[in-house]
């Protein structure tokens, strides 16, 4: 399957020589949502901060699908010559994280999925790509002009923002948006959907972190879960929702650096 070449942003160069992590985003997000986390773990190994097809300052590309997804990530670890790596991955970046390690295992040193099963999900995101979709870009005086037309179909503030940073202004002072929003449209099924993963296991180190206060890891998932990653470990990150590593980040980034160590 043909790859698309994907901005990359690096941390922690200085702790070459040690098993890199590879930080995969969500969706509607970027490799910028995960700086944070990124600088923390950089302590003490290089840090990978991709953002995937059609997010971010990545190409724009069909298909929008996870083996898609997994090859344009295989693609960027071999140009990086890089053979093996730790994945974390939140969300979309969850699952094409949890596919890739079953594919490709001897490519993953160990797994960090955050607040995502290998299950699908009931049509979630429609409304908000509508509500994207329908902004009239072209009459946007300001960033805040954008955020009180979203807000009556998109209350919720903080969700507001998470989705404003996609909205960028071209070199003529257009605004536009970074995502693909047509091709998210059309890939929700296959977005919310898990390939078929028959006859795969990925019997190494995994760990699912999960937000208490969030609703994607149900205890319906626990044995697909325990059929695809046998060695899996659940921990749960009070006072935090789906975004885990943005709500509570030092509980989130302690987790991870202390379950690589192991």
């Amino acid at each position: 399957m043909p790859s698309l070449p994907l901005s990359l942003r690096r941390y922690g160069e200085d702790a070459a020589g040690r098993l890199p992590v590879l930080l995969i985003h969500g969706l509607f997000g970027a490799a910028a949502n995960w700086h944070g986390i990124a600088r923390r773990l950089a302590a003490e190994r290089p840090v990978l901060v991709p953002d995937l097809r059609n997010h971010g300052e990545s190409p724009w590309g069909v298909p929008m699908d996870y083996p898609a997804m997994v090859a344009d990530l295989l693609a960027l670890l071999d140009a990086e010559g890089i053979d093996r790596a730790h994945l974390v991955g939140h969300s979309l970046g969850g699952k094409v994280a949890m596919w890739l390690t079953l594919t490709e295992p001897g490519r993953v040193g160990s797994l960090v999925v955050a607040d995502i099963a290998p299950v699908t999900y009931g049509r979630r995101f429609d409304g908000l790509i509508a509500a994207l979709s329908a902004l009239p870009l072209a009459e946007l005086r300001d960033r805040r002009d954008a955020d009180r037309r979203l807000a009556a179909s998109i209350p919720n503030a903080a969700l507001r923002g998470y989705l404003l940073q996609n909205l960028v202004q071209d070199s003529g002072g257009q605004w536009r948006w970074r995502l693909n929003l047509p091709v998210l449209a059309d890939s929700l099924d296959a977005i919310l959907g898990f390939p078929d993963a028959a006859g795969l296991q990925f019997p190494g180190p995994t760990l699912f972190l999960y937000g208490g206060r969030s609703d994607y890891l149900s205890g319906e998932a626990l044995p697909r879960i325990r059929s695809l990653f046998p060695l899996a470990r659940l921990r749960s990150i009070p006072n935090a929702g789906h975004w885990v590593y943005s709500d509570q980040p030092e509980a989130f980034s302690v987790a991870v650096a202390g379950f690589l160590k192991d």
